[in-house]
């Protein structure tokens, strides 16, 4: 047998299957095949190394309690995961600090990330710097409401007060964004 075993080859939805029921060789290749998303998301997110890699390693144990639950109607394996890790990133921000980013800092953060440069604490890491550059490659409302929503940790309904706009739009400019920059890092790989 080579360096990989089978269950390094089967399909996303086939770890998750294997997660589910516990199986060893399943949720190691589940983790080899999704770490390299789900740290990078994390450090965009944390900004911290160390908390990336607690955020990654919780987002793997969300995962693998709610591997049953997966349904792959609702999306890709890695679109579930990085949801899941958003969030899991997300609550860690919130429970470091007691205030959200400062407005005046936010609007920095956004300059800052939409001009191309990586966000102080990114450390110039590959992951971050590929995020930058598909970020900039969306259009700027969609590039924005990411960036309000993944990296400044902004809800949906703040994302919408903070741009002026509905509800409804600014979910859509978040998810579409999403979609955009998972649909380019898959291109890439």
């Amino acid at each position: 047998m080579g360096l990989f075993s089978l269950s390094d080859r089967a399909s996303d939805a086939a770890l998750v299957a294997g997660l589910a029921l516990n199986d060893e060789p399943s949720a190691t290749a589940f983790v080899r095949r999704f770490q390299g998303p789900v740290f990078g998301l994390a450090l965009s997110i944390t900004r911290d190394r160390v908390l990336a890699e607690d955020v990654a390693q919780e987002a793997f144990l969300r995962a693998w309690r709610a591997a049953a639950s997966y349904d792959r109607r609702r999306g890709s394996v890695l679109t579930w995961l990085l949801t899941i890790a958003r969030n899991v990133a997300i609550d860690a921000i919130r429970a470091r600090r007691s205030t959200p980013v400062e407005s005046g800092e936010l609007e920095l953060l956004l300059a800052t990330t939409l001009k191309g440069a990586v966000p102080d604490g990114a450390g110039g890491r590959v992951e971050a710097l590929a995020a930058v550059e598909r970020l900039g490659r969306l259009p700027a409302e969609q590039a924005r409401a990411v960036v309000l929503a993944v990296i400044g940790g902004r809800t949906a309904n703040e994302v919408a007060e903070h741009e002026g706009i509905p509800l409804g739009t600014a979910k859509t400019r978040i998810r579409t964004g999403l979609l955009r920059m998972r649909q380019a890092m898959e291109a890439e790989t």
